[in-house]
């Protein structure tokens, strides 16, 4: 069952949650993948709120993302969810399906086609409606170090894509 939520009455407990972590979940036909992300941004463009996801190129959801343009993001609300993120934040979906290895329970969705996880039960559908690589040549030398380093497997030629998600529901899976 799920109840919809309010998004700017839980705005503040997103945006905290999501620099501890929360997944971000893509699909593609029948194969659903989440990772971890620790970078997001919730907001207002165009009249419509959003939620930005920041995506390396080499990941698998940026691949699923671009065959797929919509995604859930899912947020702890209760409970340890820390081997959950570990895992999802370390694993590549190219070697494992994370949802069946870690027993995670898929919740139908309401408006797109990708589900969202009961084991972190605030919900945010999106559909993607704009995509933007990142201009490495844009960025302070300072972040280029910390978060670009010239060393695999994360290389400068592995930016970031920030994927613009209208938010077409929110709500909070309940058992």
């Amino acid at each position: 069952m799920k109840k919809a939520i309010d998004l700017w009455a839980h705005a503040g407990e997103i945006l905290e949650t999501v620099g501890k972590g929360v997944l971000l979940t893509t699909k593609v036909g029948d194969r659903v993948n989440t990772m971890t992300i620790g970078w997001g941004t919730l907001g207002i463009e165009w009249k419509t709120p959003i939620f930005t996801a920041f995506v390396r190129e080499s990941r698998l959801t940026r691949e699923y993302l671009d065959k797929n343009p919509e995604f859930t993001v899912n947020i702890p609300v209760v409970g340890d969810v820390k081997e959950i993120l570990g895992v999802c934040g370390t694993r590549s979906g190219r070697d494992m399906d994370k949802i069946a290895q870690l027993g995670l329970h898929l919740e139908e969705p309401e408006h797109i086609s990708v589900p969202g996880i009961r084991e972190l039960p605030l919900t945010l559908e999106c559909k993607v409606i704009y995509r933007q690589d990142q201009d490495l040549a844009a960025i302070t030398p300072e972040n280029i170090r910390r978060f670009y380093p010239p060393v695999p497997p994360l290389g400068q030629g592995d930016h970031h894509i920030a994927y613009y998600g209208e938010i077409v529901g929110a709500y909070l899976i309940e058992d």
